[in-house]
């Protein structure tokens, strides 16, 4: 089988990039590997930003019902250090330009602004090979195959697209995540609760953190951070949940209790995430029929642009495509030629608030960058 546009990776990105090309009456089809829209939880809340990820909700037509699915008061942050005390406080007061939306109501949005059979699921690839003249050939797990003229890898940090034009690999940068969730906070964890806040809280200290989240229905959703070796957190065994979670607590034992117990009291299984990180400054030589978008171009330390660059490179590889209609290397070029700047000087910013954020100085390195900024503003 043989079609004009083929995009691995039914996340943000590549929905994205299926809807902005509808929208052109461009004809894609999206391959995801999960085996439907159900088939896992997709995470948290991502605030979206005005000069990125909104651009690329408007050129996808889907801005208002974008707005219907924000969470309200979600915008407010907080800085803490490690004994609990409040150094910075910011209210949402609807006026901050990241309003914050569940991922999987996002995602929702993308799939149902799609035509039935664009994306097809449980579609794991196993290998991608050139065939020459722009084509490529995707084969998957389960045996079958597509020849496309212009494959886009959307595949996210591990993309099975990404070797037909770069030899780089994410790369271990020395900090690894521990995810749990608590719910029904205000009356079964009213400490957390108060701690938290409105909406995010950043407890920080050198080489550690807590931050969390408050997401709809009294949720609390919360992140430890660690600087550590890779082996070190090999060496946890997280199959044993309250085990790993003592180990890992026990690194935090001169913090607030109502910090440490957004993990000691986390009611699901905590699950590591090692941060992996692509060169700040990865690039590509211009392959004819292929290309790629999000954290498969750019995989970057997490700084809140992650969700909302890898929309923005679907919007604008649409844009690019419907403008040069006919000729996909133009497009390829012009869309590459913008992505390669922006996408380093997004990676390079995203390393430099990871760093600050860990810093023999934290937290008060955090509260100076946001002061800086609300000054800057």
């Amino acid at each position: 089988m043989t079609t004009p546009v083929t995009i691995i990776g039914g996340g943000l990105a590549g929905l994205t990039l299926a809807r902005v090309l509808h929208v052109h009456g461009i004809q894609a089809t999206v391959y995801e590997a999960e085996t439907s829209p159900s088939a896992r939880t997709q995470g948290g809340l991502l605030d979206i930003h005005v000069h990125n990820g909104q651009l690329a909700l408007r050129a996808a037509g889907l801005f208002e019902e974008f707005l219907g699915i924000v969470h309200q008061g979600a915008e407010a942050s907080r800085v803490l250090d490690k004994d609990g005390k409040v150094l910075l406080e910011e209210r949402d007061d609807g006026t901050g330009g990241r309003p914050e939306v569940p991922r999987g109501a996002l995602r929702q949005i993308l799939l149902d602004s799609l035509p039935a059979g664009r994306v097809r699921w449980g579609h794991k690839v196993a290998a991608a090979r050139t065939l020459g003249d722009g084509r490529h050939e995707v084969a998957f797990a389960d045996g079958t195959t597509v020849t496309t003229g212009l494959l886009v890898g959307a595949d996210g940090a591990w993309s099975r697209v990404r070797p037909l034009l770069s030899d780089a690999s994410p790369q271990y940068v020395g900090t690894s995540l521990i995810e749990t969730y608590l719910f029904d906070a205000d009356t079964r964890h009213p400490a957390c609760a108060r701690a938290v806040g409105d909406g995010s809280l950043f407890a920080l200290a050198p080489g550690q953190g807590i931050s969390a989240h408050r997401e709809p229905d009294g949720v609390l959703h919360a992140y430890v951070t660690l600087t550590k070796p890779q082996a070190w957190m090999d060496a946890i065994d997280f199959s044993d949940a309250g085990a790993a979670t003592a180990r890992v607590a026990a690194e935090f034992h001169d913090w607030a209790p109502e910090l440490t117990a957004l993990l000691t009291d986390g009611e699901t299984a905590p699950v590591p995430r090692a941060i992996h990180a692509l060169p700040v400054d990865h690039r590509w030589d211009r392959v004819p029929g292929v290309t790629l978008l999000g954290d498969a171009a750019h995989l970057m330390a997490p700084s809140g642009e992650g969700a909302n660059l890898a929309m923005y490179d679907g919007a604008e590889l649409g844009k690019a495509l419907a403008a040069h209609p006919g000729d996909v290397e133009a497009a390829l070029t012009a869309y590459e030629n913008a992505l390669f700047p922006r996408s380093a000087a997004a990676a390079a910013e995203a390393f430099r608030v990871h760093e600050l954020c860990l810093d023999d100085n934290a937290p008060h390195s955090l509260v100076s960058f946001f002061t800086g900024h609300a000054q800057a503003g």
